[in-house]
């Protein structure tokens, strides 16, 4: 159990991001009128809002006073505790208009509920499948696909009657040059919000690791620790980090002051990357802890069985990643990507053009529909199509899961 006076956000800044003030301070300045000029008195649907970044997004969207607020997610816990921690803050704003629907956003209700609540003059959306690990058979990426794309496509369409004057889709950085399955949903989702922004004010925005963002490894620190388990981690990939706050910052700049189709990302330098294991290590040395370093997964966790609460080292188990999907470092952009360095000062925009229109959109979600139709489909015939439709993606194939691992 982590002790009382320890604080996350301290924490994240002393040892994940090293800055005591958002890397987005100086921006979130420069557009103060731009950003209280689209955000005043908006109506405003967020799709995903209980996560960790739709969740941050609603903090700094609700500091410019929207006059109607609307989330979606299909957690309905999550739901539970944004409405808790917003009402329970003190001097947080919260419009009279303000409602949590815990449905699907794929789902007809929530097609419905669009109808009766809409228009919305601001739409962001965070509902997405995020972990690599999720890509372990037909079954799990169909879910994947059918979220991140087909149902981001379908979104998209049902926009096109009422367009919100501001669109924002969360993408990722393994979406630049993707080596798993989820990072090229994403980039299919990417396009289609490029062939969308010829009909509708659409942006993207590609992202580091959110620091202690919900299901992330991470926090599953914190969880291993006030379950009395050991820590495990991989000590050769490297990830860039954002605060949660910093992520929903972000999000807000890429939404409200972004043109069509522009593919938003935090401008961070790569000594500036952190292993995971990094991480522990230094979450340990804050709750008065050494690392005690174990060679097999077993034997880590045998040592925090018969760990003695009054122990000061902590069993960890430390390895080299061999899970497939996995890459040792992330990127934002690709050597061909046109990037915008000048407009921002601590962000990154890539000027893309769409690769498909919306025609092109949906004859792809209808062959990945019928692609899933097959009675007999193996991962690699799902790859192979994937590789097709995006030409960047070159899978990385172990055979191994983050299932089989701690």
């Amino acid at each position: 159990m982590t002790p009382a006076s320890f604080s996350l956000p301290e924490f994240i800044a002393k040892h994940v991001t090293f800055r005591s003030e958002s890397m987005f301070a100086a921006d979130l300045a420069a557009h103060d009128g731009q950003l209280r000029a689209g955000i005043v008195g908006k109506s405003v649907l967020v799709i995903g809002g209980a996560g960790t970044i739709g969740a941050s997004f609603i903090r700094a969207l609700l500091k410019y006073e929207p006059s109607r607020l609307c989330v979606v997610d299909i957690s309905e816990n999550g739901l539970t505790e944004l409405t808790r921690d917003l009402r329970s803050t003190a001097g947080q704003f919260v419009p009279d208009d303000f409602v949590t629907y815990p449905i699907s956003f794929g789902d007809p209700v929530f097609e419905r509920m669009l109808a009766a609540w809409g228009p919305f003059d601001i739409v962001a959306h965070f509902a997405a499948h995020k972990h690599v690990r999720s890509e372990k058979d037909r079954y799990s990426i169909e879910a994947m696909l059918e979220n991140n794309v087909a149902n981001t496509a379908h979104l998209l369409d049902l926009l096109l009657a009422s367009p919100p004057e501001h669109f924002f889709c969360v993408s990722t950085d393994k979406a630049a040059n993707p080596a798993n399955v989820m990072g090229a949903s994403k980039k299919l989702m990417e396009e289609a919000v490029l062939a969308y922004a010829e009909l509708l004010p659409a942006t993207t925005a590609r992202f580091a690791n959110v620091a202690f963002s919900n299901g992330s490894l991470p926090a599953g620190f914190l969880e291993r620790i006030a379950k009395g388990q050991p820590l495990s981690a991989p000590s050769d990939v490297r990830r860039y980090f954002v605060s949660p706050d910093e992520s929903g910052e972000l999000c807000l700049l890429a939404c409200i002051t972004g043109e069509p189709a522009d593919i938003f990302f935090p401008r961070l330098e790569e000594p500036k990357m952190l292993t995971f294991a990094a991480i522990a290590d230094a979450l340990l040395a804050e709750l008065g802890y050494e690392p005690d370093r174990c060679a097999t997964e077993e034997e880590a966790r045998q040592k925090a069985a018969r760990r003695d609460p009054a122990a000061t080292t902590w069993p960890v188990y430390y390895f080299e990643s061999d899970t497939s999907g996995e890459k040792p470092f992330e990127e934002f952009h690709t050597a061909d990507e046109t990037v915008d360095l000048q407009r921002f000062a601590a962000l990154g925009v890539v000027k893309a053009t769409a690769v498909r229109d919306v025609a092109g959109i949906r004859s792809t979600v209808d062959e990945l529909h019928a692609l899933f139709a097959q009675p007999e489909l193996p991962k690699e015939a799902i790859v192979d199509v994937l590789a097709r439709l995006v030409p960047t993606f070159h899978h990385v194939e172990t055979g191994k899961s983050l299932d089989s691992k701690m």
